[in-house]
């Protein structure tokens, strides 16, 4: 049986690998996936990814399946209600930034025609990659990030500081940084 070489944050179990080998890293431009991200990255800010990424498809079911105009207009009700389920992290907070991100994402979509192309624009429309060899050689943040997270806040979004940011970057193929020896890069 071939093992494959991985970055070694991933190696805790399928859940991990099957989301390193299949979706981290690699460029995403479409706005429905680049929101789901947004609203992941959101929970996970002072929690591990993989709490996230555990909970992945609770979160899809209970915030409609990351639909954008249906959160924008959530009610005090609905938030309410996805304080109370378990399934997903139930920080009041968290999901009260995410119906606010919601919100300022069609804005900027409004004004750059989608939120891709803005985002995007942070790293000339091509993935940044860093090629490290070792993971100690990855960044928590970077320039690009504390500038993404302060237009982004000036934009009215909430719990995207540098750090989220950088791995929302990540997560979305913005930024490579699998390690050199990863199968990913072959």
């Amino acid at each position: 049986m071939e093992t494959k070489q991985r970055c070694a944050w991933c190696e805790k179990d399928d859940l991990y690998r099957n989301y390193h080998d299949n979706e981290w890293g690699k460029p995403v431009y479409d706005d429905a996936t680049i929101f789901e991200f947004l609203i992941l990255e959101t929970f996970q800010a002072g929690l591990s990814w993989y709490t996230v990424l555990a909970k992945r498809e609770n979160f899809r079911k209970a915030f409609d399946n990351f639909d954008l105009i249906k959160i924008a207009n959530y009610s005090e009700d609905k938030m309410a209600e996805l304080a109370e389920d378990a399934g997903i992290i139930r920080n009041k907070l968290k999901i009260k930034a995410t119906v606010t991100n919601a919100q300022a994402f069609i804005k900027v979509q409004e004004e750059f025609g989608t939120f891709s192309k803005y985002i995007w624009g942070f790293v000339d429309g091509k993935p940044i990659d860093n090629q490290p060899k070792t993971l100690s050689e990855v960044k928590a943040t970077t320039p690009i990030s504390d500038a993404l997270s302060k237009d982004l806040k000036k934009r009215g979004f909430k719990f995207v500081g540098s750090t989220v940011m950088y791995a929302h970057m990540q997560a979305t193929g913005m930024v490579n940084d699998h390690i050199l020896e990863c199968h990913t890069r072959k």
